[in-house]
């Protein structure tokens, strides 16, 4: 989903989250630390230089948050394996390998925002987060990915544009073709042009495969 969509639904988490950020240089460190110190739902602050000295703050991160260039993609993925529940959430990234490692990984929430994200960008992002939700540009949800349960590969062949998310998105909530026209301003005929385009990139044939398909790929929010 995309984050400005969950501004609007923002949940209570219960208790504080801690948070680690890492940040290659002190000016972007402390930038990242003073903005997450506003944040309420958030209590406790790590800052770390690199990844090589987050061991220690491992069991107690719920959200690990990594701005700009924070190391390899190999040095993330063995932190992601020692901490299966942590959120992750990378400011400034926008290396295809890494987002595509994210995307596919689904034993952690995760969200991908511009490094130059708003306070009230990033506070969204962290509450979705650790409600278990993913967040990002629709052009990154539809990254190809495996399905590991079944070996398929779930690759949308033409990505969906933003018409379609919207659409899918209410195709998920069981809303029919009229009343999807009612909440979207446009005619009827549309809404079954979008439905049948979407159909087509999914590959499905109606429109439980179609939300089935889209949560797999993490282009639903539930």
């Amino acid at each position: 989903m995309a984050v400005d969509d969950f501004k609007d639904q923002w949940v209570e988490t219960g208790e504080g989250l801690t948070v680690c950020v890492v940040a290659p240089s002190p000016a972007l460190l402390a930038g990242v630390h003073s903005l997450l110190s506003k944040i309420e739902s958030v209590e406790a602050i790590y800052d770390l230089s690199s990844l090589d000295e987050i061991d220690p703050y491992l069991a107690n991160t719920d959200i690990l948050i990594l701005a700009a260039d924070f190391g390899t993609n190999l040095e993330l993925g063995e932190v992601l394996e020692l901490s299966p529940g942590m959120g992750v959430l990378i400011l400034g990234g926008d290396e295809f390998e890494l987002n595509r490692m994210l995307a596919a990984d689904s034993d952690h929430a995760w969200g991908i925002l511009p490094l130059e994200a708003t306070q009230e960008q990033i506070e969204a992002a962290i509450q979705a987060i650790a409600a278990g939700l993913s967040v990002g540009p629709p052009s990154l949800l539809n990254l190809p990915l495996v399905d590991s349960e079944v070996g398929m590969d779930l690759q949308i062949i033409d990505p969906l544009t933003d018409r379609e998310m919207e659409v899918l998105q209410l195709l998920a909530q069981g809303l029919a073709n009229k009343q999807i026209a009612v909440k979207l301003s446009i005619s009827e005929h549309t809404v079954k042009f979008h439905v049948s385009s979407i159909y087509t990139k999914l590959g499905a044939s109606n429109r439980t495969e179609a939300v089935r398909m889209g949560v797999r790929r993490g282009l639903i929010l539930l």
